[in-house]
């Protein structure tokens, strides 16, 4: 009987996978302002540690 509906089984775990990793981005997901934020308080830094090796 497995061996009859392998396909649909497979296809089934593979729907929850997605699903399940759908859910789990959406509730890490991190807000635009806050990545914007971090990212340019990484350029400054890099700038600043840039401009201190360079004198």
């Amino acid at each position: 009987m497995l061996a009859k509906y392998w396909k649909q089984i497979g296809f089934i775990i593979l729907i929850i996978a997605i699903l399940f990793n759908i859910t789990t981005k959406l509730i890490n997901k991190s807000s635009l302002k806050s990545e914007i934020q971090d990212s340019a308080q990484y350029m400054l830094e890099q700038d600043k540690n840039n401009n201190t090796t360079k004198k």
